[in-house]
């Protein structure tokens, strides 16, 4: 299924059926501010399984990062976090980061595994923002990219869909999206590093 979206005035009725997908176990790809993403609901182990076997990793030893859209919930996937290292990740979003910070057993439950780190992201886009509200806590999400493909194909919702569609329950098209990555910032020491330099610039 293809749910095409205005990317600034989103219709409150898609909003509710892309809900209505993932929190009945649906694998969709959603856009965000840098590359469109696999998605599922935290809360749908049947979900978590689908990303897993997509990306084609076992689920105990996925690096899969949280979406959320504000930090309000984040203390329930991490261990306290630095002042310091809270400020940094204030100051930087919304906006196009990952943060890996040091995961709390609650991660470790959801995964089956004895996770030590968890990616948080949350990305600037007013349509993830509206769907992580709706549902009520964050998406599990891994980008669509594929080495082996053109960079057309991780931007081109249409394109993703041809590829995915017999794979995933809905793509949903809000137009282009960019062909670089987050950047992504290891927050597990009292120094924080960029692991890879993507589209957002830490001041």
């Amino acid at each position: 299924m293809l749910i095409e979206v205005h990317p600034e005035n989103a219709d409150d009725r898609k909003i509710e059926q892309i809900v209505h997908i993932l929190e009945n176990d649906g694998l969709i790809v959603i856009p965000t501010d840098t590359i469109y993403a696999f998605a599922v609901s935290l809360n749908s182990k049947k979900g978590l399984e689908k990303l897993a076997k997509i990306k084609e990793v076992k689920l105990k030893k996925s690096e899969f990062s949280l979406i959320l859209n504000n930090l309000s919930s984040i203390s329930n996937y991490t261990k306290p976090i630095d002042r310091r290292i809270f400020r940094v990740i204030k100051n930087a979003i919304p906006g196009p980061f990952t943060f890996i910070l040091q995961a709390n057993n609650q991660v470790s439950k959801l995964f089956g595994s004895n996770k030590k780190e968890v990616g948080i992201r949350i990305p600037n886009h007013g349509l993830t923002s509206s769907i992580i509200e709706k549902l009520n806590h964050p998406l599990v999400s891994s980008s669509v990219h594929d080495q082996d493909e053109i960079i057309q194909y991780t931007t081109d919702p249409f394109a993703i869909f041809e590829r995915h569609e017999h794979e995933v329950e809905a793509v949903v098209d809000c137009g282009f999206g960019n062909n670089v990555a987050s950047t992504i910032v290891d927050c597990r020491t009292e120094e924080p590093s960029i692991l890879r330099q993507g589209a957002g610039i830490i001041d």
